[in-house]
């Protein structure tokens, strides 16, 4: 076949893939089939001249010099076939099995080059997710987002899970847009967690928040696949949590046992002899009775997730800008007032101001507002007036930044692998981090004695005074340990009452909150996304509703607490 003839676009029934002319698989094969075919144009004419002394050739057989041991095969393929078709397909398909025999290597070569090829540019766009550059030649990728339908503001957990959400529902019917100022996630609450997942909470929408977000786990491999990409691996291990508590804290330890098995929690109530024979390393001499997650707790790589959910939404359609929210336009709604007050007009928010690393400011316009930006939603709100004006605006996004410490420890004597996430009664946890006799463990500070925002800086003190003491009380065999590394993350902290904040502003019909789990946003992340999904694209929650946790309950002081807060 010469050029004039070749396709712009081949079938690889191979890879059921459709090739084009510029894809270098494409072009090794379209020359070696070109080879081939030439080969079979002098092969069937060759085997047409044959069948022309057919006849002469079966009189003089037994005469027949045969030759060298090549020639005699070449003749053999000749006369095994007295059908002249039958002849020429036959060697039609000799060859062809001889051909590609003869090229597998090379197809091989060429085929995983191509494979490499792919996976390394999938791998550099998302790399190159936030790298917006407006001086770049390639306009078509570096095009700045002027309008969407949705735009998110944070790209931890919970936004990225929003934004999958919405493109996994709506595909091309939504334009999502998420802005991100932390791409390498140094401040980030998701990565700097500990990666716990639970259903022990007292709360009915945490638990069922915790279900979701494991039954999200477990098929992540398979929702988040990307095609060119590994599937993501979230490392889960099933150990389960073991909640303890004091005869002081025993009666809502059972009431939150029984509020769970009713919901459809897999958790067990262990008294401290049950408590003694399952865990012999565990000092139960102060402990009453504890709660054990028999299935659908434990931990996982919170990292894994949120990179699983972030190209996911890259893939199926969503835009990630690398920049800070430094403003935002709004307009009053003449015609709308609520109820009960003359300072509280209905708001519209039209657009975001964006600030790039190198100065540049853009603008975003958008239809929908959702603020998901953890510890400093709080920021965002003062941006539309929330907490600086009159009547309901007088109140703010009670969310601010608290700084919690994590220290991974060595201890060879340590509890071992059937050890589960221990929650002490006074706060403080541990658990295993792989099979190297290494342990994570915390403690959230009394309030009186908050560490500074400022900085990510370590307090090694607080190991050495609150901690460690905790865990070598709790588990003996922590008593001979080493420090091995620690540091420090955010939680997204409710002052309020400690729970997520999620819904519509009272005051602003298109911003919606999301934000202020108070350390188990992680875990719930994907019920969340789904949950504000729901509501921008049904008006309302379908699966499980999350009215209770809407920003009404600020406004009338109506705290809604969790009593196991971790």
């Amino acid at each position: 076949m010469g050029d004039s003839h070749k396709p712009n676009l081949t079938f690889d029934c191979g890879t059921d893939r459709v090739l084009k002319a510029e894809d270098p698989f494409h072009v090794a094969h379209q020359e070696l089939m070109d080879e081939f075919f030439r080969g079979q144009r002098r092969s069937l004419s060759l085997s047409y001249q044959t069948y022309e002394n057919n006849k002469d050739n079966e009189n003089n057989k037994d005469k027949e010099d045969l030759g060298t041991e090549k020639e005699k095969q070449y003749k053999f393929r000749r006369y095994q076939y007295s059908n002249p078709m039958e002849r020429a397909f036959g060697i039609v398909k000799d060859d062809v099995v001889s051909f590609f025999k003869g090229h597998k290597k090379y197809f091989e070569e060429v085929k995983n080059e191509t494979s490499e090829k792919t996976e390394t540019k999938a791998d550099t766009a998302c790399r190159e997710i936030y790298d917006f550059d407006p001086s770049k030649s390639d306009v078509a990728q570096n095009l700045w987002p002027t309008y969407c339908d949705v735009l998110v503001v944070g790209g931890g957990a919970v936004g990225s899970s929003i934004a999958y959400h919405l493109k996994e529902t709506a595909r091309d019917g939504l334009n999502v847009v998420v802005v991100e100022q932390d791409p390498n996630y140094t401040r980030a609450s998701t990565v700097l967690s500990v990666g716990g997942i639970r259903q022990q909470f007292s709360i009915p929408e945490n638990i069922q928040l915790s279900m979701y977000g494991m039954e999200f786990l477990r098929k992540s491999p398979a929702l988040l696949e990307v095609e060119g990409l590994q599937a993501p691996d979230i490392q889960f291990n099933p150990n389960g949590y073991l909640t303890l508590a004091s005869e002081e804290g025993y009666e809502q330890l059972r009431a939150n046992y029984e509020l769970q098995v009713e919901l459809g929690a897999k958790v067990s109530f262990l008294s401290r002899k049950e408590l003694s024979q399952m865990f012999p390393w565990l000092n139960a001499s102060d402990v009453v009775a504890g709660v054990l997650g028999r299935e659908n707790e434990g931990w996982f790589d919170p990292w894994s997730l949120l990179i699983g959910l972030q190209r996911k939404s890259v893939a199926l359609g969503a835009h990630y800008v690398k920049g800070r929210v430094s403003g935002i336009v709004q307009e009053t709604v003449d015609d709308m007032i609520l109820e009960g007050t003359a300072h509280s007009n209905v708001k519209r928010l039209l657009s975001a101001e964006v600030t790039l690393g190198n100065g540049e400011t853009h603008l975003i316009n958008f239809a929908i507002l959702v603020v998901a930006a953890g510890a400093w939603t709080g920021e965002v709100g003062r941006m539309t007036g929330i907490g600086e004006g009159r009547g309901i605006l007088n109140t703010p996004i009670p969310i601010e930044p608290r700084k919690r410490y994590v220290y991974c420890v060595h201890a060879p004597d340590g509890p071992g692998l059937n050890s589960p996430l221990v929650v002490d009664p006074n706060g403080t946890y541990f658990r295993r981090e792989g099979l190297g006799g290494l342990y994570l463990c915390g403690q959230s500070p009394p309030h009186d004695k908050e560490p500074s925002v400022d900085n990510l800086d370590v307090d090694y003190s607080f190991f050495e005074d609150n901690v460690w003491p905790s865990i070598a009380r709790r588990a003996p065999g922590f008593e001979n340990l080493k420090l091995r590394s620690s540091w420090a993350g955010f939680y997204d902290y409710n002052t309020f009452d400690q729970n997520g904040i999620i819904g519509l502003h009272p005051l602003f019909s298109n911003m919606f909150i999301a934000s202020g789990f108070s350390g188990h946003g992680i875990q719930q992340a994907p019920g969340v996304g789904r949950a504000i999904m729901e509501c921008i694209i049904h008006g309302r929650y379908e699966t499980i509703d999350l009215e209770r946790f809407g920003f009404d309950r600020i406004l009338a002081r109506d705290p809604l607490y969790e009593s196991n807060i971790v």
